[in-house]
């Protein structure tokens, strides 16, 4: 398969889930609050290499990156960037002394998954949470990138091949 066929497999799908504007919405601010609430404990753990600081966040954006860029180089740079600054909040955020740390890593997790569970329930679908949680977790802040992309009207083509696919794909399922 080639990359851009994996990345419209992959944003077809994924896209297909959340075409409410209100569960765009709700996704694009829930999944960096989900990510800001895992990353909070990923940066109590970290390892200096040439006096650079690095915490277990940094591993798991390069890893991420790393498959981003398998699907489209520009997203990926993105994320990156955004996810670095996000690793920046979860130091600051998780170095609050005593436990409130925990505290507001918790209810960055849970309350970025409470608002997506409300954004589905209002489009009245299935979270792809539910179905797949590793490709979920792995597509969701991708397509939160990309959904910035088509705000800003960017690479309108992308989205209008996406949208296209989903309506062919519905069609072939109703004369069935």
């Amino acid at each position: 398969m080639t990359a851009e066929g994996k990345l419209m497999d992959m944003l077809t799908g994924y896209a297909a889930s959340h075409q409410h504007p209100f569960n765009i919405f709700v996704h694009m601010i829930g999944i960096p609050t989900i990510m800001l609430g895992i990353f909070i404990p990923m940066t109590w753990v970290g390892f200096e290499i040439y006096e650079s600081h690095f915490y277990v966040a940094h591993i798991v954006i390069a890893g991420m990156f790393l498959f981003y860029l398998t699907l489209d180089v520009i997203f990926a740079i993105v994320f990156a960037a955004g996810a670095f600054l996000l690793t920046i909040a979860a130091e600051k955020l998780g170095g609050y002394p005593g436990n409130t740390g925990w505290y507001i890593a918790g209810a960055c997790f849970f309350g970025g998954y409470v608002a997506q569970f409300i954004g589905h329930a209002v489009e009245k679908s299935m979270p792809v949470l539910v179905k797949h949680p590793i490709q979920a977790n792995l597509a969701a802040p991708f397509f939160t990138v990309v959904e910035l992309f088509k705000l800003a009207g960017l690479r309108t083509h992308l989205f209008d091949a996406v949208q296209q696919q989903i309506e062919s794909q519905r069609q072939a399922v109703s004369t069935h």
